[in-house]
This record gives structure tokens, C-alpha cells and sequence, in this order.
């Protein structure tokens, strides 16, 4: 089916760079299999490792990767907040207790992080939003 598509439009795979019949592909920074997707292992490696950040730019990287995953994460703008306030412009680089924590909780989160799932279409389903000045979510 795939193969067709791309002939279609005269698009063509070259098969010595083409693998068929996987039971889970890695594709930027994710597992995909017949489960879901996961964040990819060596991420995780990579998250647990993270140092304490100490720079404005430290904070930004930590941020993207974090931000990059946040489907992963319930509540990621509302835990990230802590450590996005420091990003803004004329503000003081001043580590409190609740970056600390900010910090720590969205590690564990990504090293947890959870399999997502596509929803079964025969399913019916409610969804709840909501929004503030410093999140909003959709559950």
C-alpha cells in the first residue's frame, strides 16, 4: 500500500535503506510499535543524567527536551512554570525551592513517562478543557 502511494506519485524508496515488517521503529526520539509510542530509552538515559541547571541557556535546553516530550507529561506548562518564569527577560537567575522541584518532578515524569495510545474509534468519548493565565489542559 505504502510502495503504491509513493509510485503514484513517482516517488520511489531505495530498499537497502528500507526495512519491512518491524515490531517497533525508532523515529525522533520516540518508540513506535502496535502499543503506542514511548519516549526512546537512550532519552531517557539522557534525562536522568541531566544536571541541575545553573545558566539561562542550561534552562532553555532542559526546556526544550522537556517541552519537545510534553505530550508525555499531565500538566506540563503548569510544573514547567517555575523554571519558564526564569527564561523571561529582566529577570533574576535565582534557583528557588519550587524550580527545584519543578525541575525534579518533570524529570520523573519523562523517565515514567507513560505509553500513548491511539483511541479506539468505536469508543465514544467526553472532553474536558480548561485554561488559565498559567496552564491550560485538556483531560
Amino acid at each position: 500500500m505504502v510502495l503504491q502511494i509513493l509510485r503514484d506519485h513517482q516517488l520511489y524508496a531505495k530498499f537497502s535503506k528500507c526495512e519491512f515488517w518491524l515490531e517497533k521503529v525508532a523515529f525522533l526520539g520516540h518508540v513506535i510499535s502496535k502499543e503506542g509510542i514511548v519516549v526512546d530509552p537512550a532519552k531517557v538515559e539522557a534525562v536522568t543524567e541531566w544536571k541541575r541547571p545553573e545558566t539561562l541557556t542550561e534552562i532553555r535546553s532542559f526546556l526544550g527536551l522537556a517541552g519537545y516530550y510534553r505530550r508525555f507529561i499531565k500538566d506540563f506548562s503548569k510544573l514547567a512554570s517555575p523554571l519558564t518564569d526564569l527564561t523571561k527577560k529582566n529577570c533574576q537567575f535565582l534557583w528557588s525551592d519550587k524550580c527545584e522541584n519543578s525541575f525534579q518532578e518533570l524529570k520523573r515524569r519523562l523517565t515514567t513517562a507513560p505509553i500513548l495510545a491511539l483511541p479506539n474509534a468505536k469508543d465514544s468519548y467526553t472532553v474536558y478543557t480548561d485554561a488559565s493565565r498559567k496552564a491550560w489542559g485538556v483531560y
